[in-house]
């Protein structure tokens, strides 16, 4: 409607144009909006008033003499100038019913649209390290990156899902030490357990996993292990400790077993972290290993790429890349004087990695705690020669888990966190997934876990599937009233539907294809879940002061028609939160 309306003024201007009323030069930047107001109309434009100094005439006259010239259309019933020279226009009924017509023949494709244009977008969301399960902070970015992917393909984006999988560098190594010396335990070795290690009861279970297939084939004495080994905290240096007993496992190991150790621990937390998601409705197109990088010397190509661009330097035996040409706070290291290459080194070939592999826009989602890399990363792209404004970084703010009043601690070393999996157990996959996107990613969320148990209005998720529910009952039930509901016969008896609740529910579905544009081009998932609980607010407003089942056959389609249109639409928008859209509750 509001692309009917843009339409209508742009032939408006034309004919002024043609009759020399406006230069011809004259360039009108039209823009439409919903007005709040219901009394002002249904949709408003500013168009006067931008045209005004060009025009060198008063908005109002202007506002006039474009609502004396606008073609006729049986869309729009009547318009009026408002305050300092806006436009409101007023919608007819018959035009704000027919989209019940394009709902109920478009179901669950409406509304999908093309603002996307067959771009080709990543979004590269969770890639929590595989050192431990998933925690409640983790299904923040996993609810957003999966309803922001779904969002994007509704909007005419292709979309690639990916998980970076960090599966190199310290913290697999602590884990790997880590399961050893569980697996020791159980083989009657025992020692003190590192203050540094991964300390959760899962690290046990992967140890005992691996005893069960290897048997003592990774057998050394605690005195073996222990000898030498500088001291723990707090009478000495924590990550001196871990580290020392990381290299005295890959010594006493040897490669092959030492990796066959490694692998345990990082296959197992991996698949753990797939079968998680997967429960969570989460699901990737692409899981991409870090080791990779290195394997297939992604890594060196990169640092090579940034030499050749004279934006590497050396300095005390390391490379260091020159960032603070591009804006950061500091050079970075990108290779130690050990020959060893950064983390750091490690994101840029990763990212070079992403964009030759084609996408136009690259979407990282990453934890808050990571603001700091994006000038860094942004300004290696740039240096090779990448348009940095294709990378767009969504950070998210860990959700804070609260039991009454008393906030619980998350941290996956010393194992004492709520997992993912925990909390859906106890408030059920779909009011986390849709509690985690109603507030934008940048906020601080505390997540009240008595709220999304409960069965009341306030609970939003709650009172969304239950207008869905609610709606799927009437029409199931008809039969027991020995009443029927004919799709056909409502179509055609829409101009029955003429209170002021009913004209106010098809005009907010006609909203709904224009809230997944809004919201997909400016990631924003919760736009989605803010509609769906107004629209559901407003049926169940609509279904207490207006009788469904009743005699007069003609009024009773027309408004199980308009009924099942919102249940498409409640349908709809919560297949994209991928949250279930229930018949009965």
């Amino acid at each position: 409607m509001k692309q009917l309306v843009v339409s209508l003024i742009e032939q408006s201007i034309a004919t002024l144009k043609q009759s020399g009323a406006f230069d011809t030069d004259l360039q009108a930047n039209i823009q439409v909006e919903n007005t709040r107001d219901k009394q002002h109309g249904d949709l408003a434009s500013n168009v006067a008033l931008t045209l005004a100094k060009a025009a060198r005439r008063n908005p109002r006259e202007i506002a006039q003499m474009i609502c004396d010239h606008l073609p006729a259309a049986t869309e729009v019933s009547k318009t009026e100038i408002a305050g300092p020279g806006f436009i409101n226009f007023f919608i007819s009924q018959d035009a704000t019913a027919t989209v019940l017509n394009s709902i109920l023949e478009l179901g669950d494709q409406y509304g999908q649209c093309q603002v996307g244009a067959d771009q080709h977008v990543q979004i590269e969301f969770v890639s929590a390290n595989p050192t431990g399960p998933l925690h409640v902070g983790h299904g923040r970015g996993a609810a957003y990156g999966a309803s922001l992917g779904n969002l994007l393909s509704a909007a005419g984006y292709k979309v690639q899902r990916e998980y970076y999988v960090n599966d190199a560098g310290r913290q697999m190594n602590i884990l790997a030490a880590s399961v050893w010396l569980r697996y020791l335990a159980l083989e009657g070795e025992t020692m003190p357990f590192p203050s540094n290690g991964y300390q959760g009861e899962y690290v046990k279970d992967i140890a005992t996993a691996l005893h069960k297939r290897v048997g003592s084939n990774l057998k050394h004495s605690a005195a073996e292990v222990s000898k030498d080994l500088p001291a723990d905290a707090p009478e000495g240096d924590k990550e001196a400790h871990i580290d020392a007993i990381i290299d005295r496992a890959q010594q006493l190991l040897g490669d092959e077993n030492y990796q066959l150790l490694f692998a345990a621990g990082l296959d197992s937390i991996r698949d753990d972290i797939k079968d998680d998601l997967a429960d969570f409705n989460v699901t990737f197109d692409n899981w991409f290993s870090e080791r990779s990088l290195s394997q297939e010397d992604q890594i060196e190509r990169a640092i090579k790429k940034l030499q050749d661009n004279d934006h590497i330097y050396e300095q005390d035996g390391a490379l260091w890349f020159r960032s603070t040409a591009f804006g950061d706070d500091k050079d970075r290291v990108v290779k130690r004087d050990n020959g060893q290459t950064t983390y750091f080194a490690s994101d840029i070939a990763y990212h070079l990695n992403k964009f030759e592999r084609g996408f136009d826009t690259v979407i990282n989602i990453w934890g808050a705690d990571h603001h700091g890399y994006i000038t860094r990363v942004k300004a290696a792209l740039t240096a090779m020669g990448l348009d940095a404004e294709r990378l767009v970084v969504k950070l998210v703010q860990f959700a804070i888990l609260y039991r009454g009043e008393e906030r619980v601690p998350m941290s996956t070393r010393s194992g004492s966190f709520v997992t993912l999996r925990e909390l859906r157990d106890e408030v059920g996959k779909d009011a986390s997934r849709f509690f985690y996107v109603t507030r934008k990613t940048e906020q601080h969320m505390d997540f009240d876990l008595e709220l999304a148990k409960s069965d009341s209005k306030d609970n939003p998720v709650y009172y969304i599937q239950y207008a869905h529910a609610r709606i799927c009952t009437i029409l199931a039930k008809l039969a027991v009233e020995d009443m029927t509901w004919d799709q056909t016969q409502g179509l055609a008896n829409l101009q029955l539907l003429s209170e002021t609740a009913e004209i106010d529910l098809m005009q907010q579905l006609a909203l709904y294809p224009e809230v997944i544009a809004s919201a997909a081009l400016a990631y924003e998932p919760h736009q989605v879940a803010h509609y769906l609980r107004d629209l559901a607010g407003n049926f169940h407003t609509y279904y207490n002061a207006h009788r469904m089942k009743i005699d007069d056959a003609a009024l009773r389609n027309a408004r199980l028609t308009l009924s099942s249109a919102t249940r498409q639409v409640l349908a709809n928008g919560l297949q994209l939160l991928g949250v279930a859209a229930p018949e009965r509750m």
